[in-house]
């Protein structure tokens, strides 16, 4: 075979072929798994072409049946894909875990419809906007701006993310409480080695939740604590039973994944809790500003300043390339959070200025509303789409965010989000957020997670006829199984 390219969509003919002695079986079956062989150990990379049946029979020295034997059997296992007019090509999410989304080759599987909760409408970022302020920053930061940065962020920032904080989330602080971090997760570490340095131990997080907070936790040296949610939201009185405990981290205004707002009740007891213990409440506020039926919630660190650290960045509302955040936190760890041994970088300062432009020119405000009104839109046409698919279908989380829950009977989970592989839909389900498993669980009941923000108009129906059609091959199979252990 002649040489590889090397781009991942070059030709793949320079791939060593293993071939077994005769002994082993028919040429066309040795030939289907040398390739297959090579596919899996990476040396036939996802995208390569591979030769005409013609050219690869003549290089063995074979009858061209056997090779298209051969490539025909890998296409109907998934190795290859083959179009009219076009060369056979190695699918691009053959030999890595369809679940996971990275394969084990440092490749990623990109889903024709890719349904992780999370993501926000990529194709909306207001790239020529933005690339003018990033332009204008360019040109008119003064040269000592253009050295090494405030630990604690651009200081005419600040001051806009105070205004505007004050003004859309009901906060109340100074420009000199915030500081300007690389995003959420940024400012969970930040103030978990502040809080290590305190003397603190263990900090709460709610359950389910967001993984990467509790391995944030754990990485900055301190004990995650899985706290239950409810329909009401966290479980403050399981929380006043955690020993240890002084420090939660909550999502009151939209629960991840859950989709429930903190309950007024319960709002009160989690600022009268900080209070008693003299704690810290991590206020994860990641997409309060996209609410359907009512004006967004206020912020939880409006109603107890002294003992609330507001977090926020800019991954849900323009895109998670910018890596750029901010901590609203009180007075007495402001110092702590710009201190060396935190080990935080500000984002650059270039950013910043750009960003710093975007606001107070009104174009992050207008990019909200009109984010706003496309979820919207989105949203009320996936409803739609399950309802007709999928008749009585129970729907939650749809008053806020771009993500659903679709509660399943007789839909077990993983193998429900492994058939929608299959068929090139990436899923994520509620228990890939928990702790761990819920009693209540069942072997034969799951919830999706089901996202919309990274999803086409266009694409809604084709994402709901392939995710009905993989509920009832999996229902089928389920009811099988049982059916055969009676």
């Amino acid at each position: 075979m002649p040489s590889a390219g090397r781009e991942q969509t070059g030709p793949a003919w320079g791939t060593f072929l293993e071939l077994e002695p005769p002994a082993e079986g028919p040429l066309h079956a040795r030939l289907t798994r040398a390739l297959r062989t090579a596919v899996t150990s990476g040396r036939l990379a996802a995208g390569s072409t591979l030769p005409a049946s013609r050219v690869l029979a003549a290089d063995l020295r074979c009858s061209r049946w056997v090779v298209t034997e051969a490539y025909a059997q890998l296409v109907a296992e998934g190795y290859f894909e083959a179009r009219s007019g076009s060369a056979t090509r190695v699918r691009a999410r053959t030999g890595g875990s369809v679940r996971g989304g990275a394969r084990e080759d440092g490749d990623r599987w990109t889903p024709r419809y890719d349904l992780l909760p999370g993501v926000p409408d990529l194709r909306a970022f207001p790239r020529k906007r933005w690339a003018d302020m990033v332009r204008a920053a360019t040109t008119e930061l003064t040269w000592d701006e253009l050295g090494y940065p405030d630990a604690a962020g651009l200081p005419r920032l600040r001051r806009q993310l105070a205004a505007y904080l004050a003004r859309g989330r009901g906060a109340r602080l100074e420009p000199g409480q915030l500081v300007v971090c690389a995003g959420t997760l940024d400012a969970v570490m930040r103030l978990c080695r502040s809080l290590r340095a305190a003397g603190h131990t263990h900090v709460a997080v709610e359950d389910p939740g967001w993984t990467q907070l509790r391995l944030t936790v754990a990485a900055a040296g301190l004990t995650p604590v899985p706290i239950p949610v409810d329909g009401h939201g966290l479980r403050v009185d399981l929380l006043r039973e955690a020993g240890g405990v002084r420090a939660v981290i909550v999502a009151p205004a939209h629960q991840f994944p859950t989709g429930v707002v903190l309950a007024p009740t319960r709002r009160a007891e989690l600022a009268d809790w900080a209070r008693e213990m003299d704690g810290l409440v991590m206020e994860d506020d990641y997409d309060a500003e996209f609410r359907y039926d009512r004006h967004p919630v206020g912020a939880l660190q409006g109603v107890a300043p002294e003992h609330v650290a507001l977090l926020g960045s800019l991954s849900k509302t323009l895109s998670p390339a910018v890596r750029l955040g901010w901590i609203a936190a009180p007075e007495r760890w402001t110092d702590a959070l710009t201190a060396r041994d935190t080990g935080g970088t500000p984002p650059p300062v270039i950013d910043q200025d750009a960003f710093t432009r975007f606001v107070s020119s009104g174009s992050y405000d207008r990019h909200l509303r009109a984010s706003r009104l496309r979820y919207k839109r989105r949203r009320d046409h996936l409803l739609r789409e399950l309802e007709a698919r999928l008749p009585g279908q129970p729907v939650g989380g749809a008053a806020a965010g771009f993500h659903l829950l679709l509660p399943l009977a007789d839909c077990p989970a993983g193998a429900l989000v492994e058939e929608a592989a299959r068929a090139d839909v990436r899923l994520a389900s509620l228990d890939d957020y928990r702790a761990a498993p819920a009693a209540t669980d069942t072997p034969t009941a799951s919830t999706l997670v089901v996202g919309y923000g990274n999803l086409t108009d266009q694409a809604v129906p084709g994402a709901v006829q392939r995710l009905a059609h993989a509920i009832e091959r999996v229902r089928a199979q389920s009811t099988a199984r049982r059916g055969v252990g009676t």
